[in-house]
């Protein structure tokens, strides 16, 4: 992006008065809303830029790919016959294992309630320190980085890929491309396969997919997960941020004027012009007009101009400033982290103040205390046997040969132990002689009760049948209570249904 000529009635200060303020922003607006929306992309070849925050998303970029590759590997024992990959979404056993955390498909309330964590973690996030997960921890943002990691690497910095973009196709240019792009696609190519683990054994699929014996949706999977990567982090870049992703147009609700965010420091940088050596400071700002901050934008956008939709705060232009202030001898932060209040108390004389505490990021904070303490507080307490019991409603009873009314019921008993488990089944309610039959289980108690064995982790569906004589049905229906006890552990669970017949 070209900078804009500097207008000859701007005031030579280097500070800003209270009453030019607006029209600074202003100006900076005007800036930014120059680039029409859907203008056709030039291809940006972002410099690399040095310094602390080039260092912080070195080693973001290590620990989330690390996270997200190694995991699938990490083996957590939870006995026989039961998976013991740490993190695994057990599709086919509708399952979910973290660690020690088992979920089942009807607690998918845990996984709403961790999404709803992690959108309020993120407003707070944002009303606090701007687009900084945009900058440093989005998938688009890392991979981003990594594939131009690869491209610098092999074609070199920003100067050496704008002359090889310009350069006539040669042996060594197609070299160049097309080893940046196979390491692209292998990049792809284990981007895809890592997440597939995640839904299966992963040392199992890994041989299977070596051998070419896995599932074709697995291949299929890969096939489209490899395909997005490689397009969304080789060429579509900063398209992704500025046209694809809604979080642009929504941050701007969780942020005000103490939010603190990249910006440039007009009231100190203003007004630009180039500087030499031996040159004074007197009636100019710092602003040298030597574009690196614009060189370094992964978004090739110039922070000068406000702050601007297409801007994901990566800090980049950051470093490369602070390395030109430090060489010119003058204070480092002419682009730094800072407010929209900071540029009013400077124009007031105020001191500065960073004012995080404010009564946004309190209720955020306050709602992330008491949703996560709810999913701390149920995991904690959830209970291990879980029994369901459903009344056939097609017919709602039967009438025996005998005279006796039927009633059927589906019995599940749902063990969360990776122990195996005996329940005797009774049942309550009944004034007088009842009748019960299950199907399949021969195994009775002392008691003449029926005893299911339930294996670990598993459920298990059992028919019982109850019945009565009519003589002794006082009314259409019956309130009963069938009762599921663990025999070893003594855990008890009451179901209430009802015993149906025919109006007397």
């Amino acid at each position: 992006m070209s900078v804009q000529p500097e207008t000859p009635e701007q005031k030579p200060t280097s500070i800003i008065p209270h009453e030019n303020i607006e029209r600074a922003q202003v100006d900076a607006v005007n800036k930014a809303g120059e680039r029409s929306l859907y203008a056709a992309r030039k291809k940006i070849h972002p410099k690399r830029a040095n310094g602390t925050f080039r260092t912080i998303k070195w080693w973001v970029m290590i620990v989330t790919l690390g996270i997200y590759y190694l995991s699938p590997w990490i083996r957590w024992d939870r006995g026989p016959e039961i998976p013991n990959q740490a993190i695994l979404v057990d599709i086919t056993n509708s399952r979910f294992y973290f660690f020690f955390i088992e979920i089942w498909p009807q607690e998918v309330y845990y996984i709403t309630g961790l999404l709803i964590l992690s959108a309020i973690g993120l407003f707070l996030v944002t009303s606090s320190l701007g687009r900084i997960w945009c900058g440093y921890t989005c998938p688009q943002t890392v991979w981003v980085d990594l594939f131009l990691v690869v491209e610098r690497f092999i074609e070199g910095d920003r100067s050496a890929r704008i002359r090889l973009d310009q350069a006539k196709w040669s042996l060594s240019k197609l070299t160049k491309r097309i080893t940046k792009h196979i390491i692209w696609l292998i990049i792809s190519i284990l981007t895809g396969g890592a997440w597939v683990f995640y839904m299966n054994d992963a040392p199992t699929l890994a041989a299977q997919l070596i051998e070419f014996e896995a599932p074709l949706t697995t291949y299929f999977w890969i096939f489209i997960l490899t395909s997005t990567t490689y397009l969304l982090g080789g060429f579509a870049r900063e398209q992704v941020c500025t046209y694809m992703c809604p979080w642009p147009r929504i941050q701007g609700v969780m942020m005000d004027e103490d939010t603190l965010s990249v910006m440039y420091r007009y009231d100190r940088g203003e007004p630009r012009a180039p500087h030499k050596k031996g040159d004074g400071w007197e009636g100019r700002g710092d602003c040298i007009q030597c574009r690196q901050c614009v060189v370094v934008c992964p978004a090739g956008i110039d922070i000068r101009d406000g702050m601007q939709l297409e801007c994901i705060q990566c800090s980049l232009c950051i470093d490369a400033c602070d390395s030109v202030m430090e060489k010119i001898g003058r204070p480092k932060g002419l682009i730094a982290y800072d407010s929209l209040a900071n540029f009013e108390r400077r124009a007031e004389g105020r001191p500065e103040k960073i004012h995080i505490i404010r009564p946004r990021t309190m209720l955020y904070t306050i709602f992330m205390i008491i949703i996560g303490g709810s999913i701390i507080y149920g995991l904690m307490h959830r209970d291990d046997l879980e029994v369901n019991v459903l009344r056939d409603r097609n017919p709602l009873f039967v009438k025996l040969s005998s005279g006796d009314i039927r009633n059927g019921y589906t019995v599940k008993i749902l063990n969360k132990t990776h122990d195996i488990r005996k329940f005797s089944l009774d049942v309550t309610g009944f004034e007088h002689h009842f009748d019960m039959r299950t199907e399949g289980i021969e195994e009775k108690d002392a008691n003449g009760l029926p005893i299911i064995e339930v294996g670990r982790d598993q459920l298990r569906s059992v028919k019982i049948y109850l019945s009565i004589p009519h003589n002794e049905l006082k009314s259409t229906s019956i309130d009963i209570e069938i009762i599921a006890k663990d025999i070893e552990r003594h855990n008890i669970s009451r179901n209430i249904t009802s015993f149906r017949g025919p109006k007397q």
